[in-house]
């Protein structure tokens, strides 16, 4: 049951309101913005709310439980707000959105927060964005937890893994001196890495219009006409000879590679003895050994 202050019960119970919506919009990288379907920027809970985006949200149901129901919000892009580029980038993606309504003639002491939600999907058309808002309980539907199988699940370089990927000899650094096209490029620098090194890999641009972003490799190709790398997806903006990068070294999660590549085995994090499923879906038989040893010496 939420709370209302005093001053906001009295204000809502007489004849007439002056209520607006406001959003607080905290992006993963920390920066924190806030938007107001008013026309004039509100103050309240340390956040300036402004008015010069044009924020809008669209009709939305709230449900008991833990359904998965979404709203949405629009505006258009602002040099002060929300930027086309920053959307293209993906800044926004995950960014956890507070949902407020607040007395726009008293805003710092009458306001309430609504609910907390997410933003998943974004769709920009005509110089606007729609943005849909999503109940935190959608995080229900994901995999939690470690799941059993042959492979690693651990993530390159992290607490389980235990890889220094801040090792030279599993990094290397680049520019493009060829776009093929917008998820291939031919590249300078990683002569000396075997083809294939770094696939599987992600490649941080340093400098050019996608400075910051990071994309996973598909494929590390060593030929007669140099290094080409090729990414699983086109970066948000498009690619230019001279943009330069870093990558580092790609792991397939084989218990081989483990070892091979990287001299890993005693932190590898899959199981690959398990049996698989035609073990676990087969029946007994008289050409089966069935007597208790070790199914891998």
């Amino acid at each position: 049951m939420r709370t209302l202050p005093t001053a906001l019960a009295s204000h809502l119970a007489g004849d007439a309101t002056t209520m607006c919506h406001c959003w607080r919009v905290t992006r993963r990288d920390g920066i924190v913005l806030g938007f107001t379907e008013h026309d004039h920027v509100l103050t309240f809970d340390g956040t300036d709310f402004l008015a010069a985006s044009g924020f809008q949200a669209a009709d939305s149901e709230t449900a008991s439980g833990l359904s998965v129901e979404a709203g949405e919000v629009s505006g258009g892009f602002s040099s002060v707000a929300i930027s086309e580029a920053d959307v293209i980038a993906g800044r926004y993606d995950g960014a956890t959105v507070e949902v407020f309504q607040a007395n726009w003639q008293a805003p710092a002491e009458q306001h309430v927060l609504l609910r907390v939600q997410e933003i998943g999907e974004v769709v920009r058309a005509g110089g606007a964005f729609r943005a849909e808002l999503r109940r935190l309980t959608h995080r229900l539907d994901q995999v939690q937890g470690r799941i059993y199988g042959r492979r690693c699940d651990a993530v390159l370089g992290d607490g389980w893994c235990k890889v220094d990927l801040t090792d030279p000899a599993y990094r290397g650094s680049g520019a493009v001196v060829a776009v093929l096209s917008q998820t291939q490029v031919r590249v300078s620098g990683l002569d000396a890495a075997l083809g294939g090194f770094y696939r599987q890999g992600v490649c941080r641009f340093v400098t050019g219009a996608n400075a910051g972003h990071a994309g996973d490799i598909e494929d590390h190709c060593v030929g007669g006409d140099g290094v080409v790398l090729s990414l699983w997806l086109p970066p948000p903006l498009p690619l230019a000879v001279g943009d330069t990068f870093t990558v580092t070294a790609g792991c397939d999660k084989s218990f081989g590679t483990c070892g091979a590549k990287f001299s890993n085995i005693l932190n590898f994090r899959g199981f690959p003895h398990l049996p698989g499923s035609d073990f676990a879906f087969g029946y007994a038989d008289g050409d089966t050994v069935h007597d208790g040893r070790p199914l891998y010496e």
